[in-house]
């Protein structure tokens, strides 16, 4: 597949920043991680087979779409996949898939509006899980995302510094590669000497939140799934290490009270790399199964 071509998409309150991978008649719509962009999407749109075009929204506060107003959360991204599918989904069912944050966000849009995708493709991501009660969920997220929040209220003096910042993370600094740095590189904005991320801190902590505390919202979706569903999943998570951010127990639990959902580990990746490493060619081959 060649470049992506930046489309707009009108939404409630603004319009989002749209990047369209491939040219095709076959159509997936994908949403990305918490802090993440569109771009993350770039290994794998280069895997799909030349009949498929993959349409992946920059969120709110991320990306393209970090000036679109409005309100964050799950419930208002769903809307915004939901209205990307009606807008390039030539009135047939097309194929959804998020990854991380992304992959609870196309649950909820694929329990609400089921007649708008053929099938749902989960990337590390769309389990429900819940964090001791007593830890604060800003806590939670910077002691887990680490790098991921702190560059957030971050400045670089140049491009080349922020793309260093990336490569000291452990989980993507080992396997660079030029997908990754085309996805570091697309986050970046701000004037000379003050480069920033484009995520904003705000709709990133917003979100962060709503992960943290909605387990049984996400219990409920997976509840009233009624299509199918599979779960692709990292045996490493954020910092390279075990476990992965979807453990084989909760693995095994969901898939055994969710008839609809189906699960496969992906070898050797972490929850980034699942996405933007080698394994992207087993996330291409299943989203056009």
């Amino acid at each position: 597949m060649t470049d992506p071509v930046e489309l707009d998409l009108p939404v409630d309150g603004g319009t989002l920043r749209v990047l369209r991978f491939g040219t095709g008649p076959r159509t997936a719509v994908a949403a990305h991680g918490l802090s993440a962009s569109a771009m993350s999407f770039g290994a794998v749109a280069r895997q799909l087979p030349s009949d498929w075009s993959l349409f992946a929204l920059d969120l709110r506060g991320r990306g393209g779409s970090d000036a679109t107003p409005g309100r964050y959360g799950m419930d208002t991204h769903a809307a915004d996949i939901c209205a990307a599918a009606e807008r390039w989904g030539a009135g047939a069912p097309v194929t959804l898939t998020g990854h991380s944050m992304g992959a609870y966000i196309a649950l909820r849009a694929a329990a609400r509006r089921p007649e708008l995708f053929g099938r749902l493709l989960l990337i590390d991501g769309g389990l429900p899980f819940h964090p001791p009660a007593d830890i604060d969920p800003d806590d939670m997220l910077q002691a887990t995302l680490g790098p991921a929040i702190a560059r957030l209220s971050m400045t670089y003096e140049t491009d080349e510094a922020y793309v260093d910042f990336f490569r000291a993370h452990p989980g993507l600094g080992p396997y660079w590669s030029d997908d990754i740095e085309a996805y570091v590189r697309y986050d970046l904005t701000g004037p000379a000497g003050a480069r920033r991320s484009r995520a904003q801190e705000a709709a990133v902590m917003h979100d962060g939140r709503e992960l943290l505390t909605s387990a049984a919202a996400f219990e409920q979706d997976l509840a009233d799934l009624a299509l199918p569903a599979h779960l692709l999943y990292a045996p490493r998570g954020l910092m390279d290490t075990e476990p992965g951010m979807n453990p084989e127990p909760m693995v095994t639990l969901w898939t055994s009270r969710v008839p609809l959902l189906t699960a496969e580990p992906v070898p050797d990746c972490n929850h980034y790399t699942i996405l933007m490493g080698t394994p992207a060619k087993v996330v291409a081959d299943r989203l056009a199964a």
